[in-house]
């Protein structure tokens, strides 16, 4: 399993948010350098983001949920084209960064 994971779900829909575009990015300096990107499979999840045995270095990341591209394919009319979310990384451990997604609204934790 990749050290960071994710997974989403459709909140309005009560189902896991399957084919959506996740960017995650290192801060380096005062700029974004993307370092993985994938999309979720059916169950909502990018277990594989970055291989197994990669650990990144400590420091401020974020992923980049591409929420627009996912309400489109059924049509759904959306407030957000795009979520970010901004975390640290403090230490060499697993970090799950959930997603809660709706149309007009989200939310997020650290997961386990």
């Amino acid at each position: 399993m990749s050290q960071i994971t994710t997974h989403i779900l459709d909140t309005t829909k009560g189902k896991p948010a399957a084919n959506v575009s996740i960017a995650l990015l290192q801060q380096v300096g005062d700029d974004w350098q993307e370092i993985a990107r994938g999309k979720t499979n059916a169950d909502g999840r990018i277990p594989d983001l970055l291989p197994k045995e990669k650990q990144v270095e400590l420091g401020v990341y974020k992923m980049k949920f591409y929420t627009q591209e996912y309400f489109a394919q059924d049509g759904t009319a959306n407030f957000y084209p795009f979520v970010e979310i901004v975390f640290n990384v403090a230490e060499n451990a697993h970090y799950h960064v959930p997603l809660l997604l709706n149309p007009f609204g989200y939310s997020t934790y650290r997961g386990s």
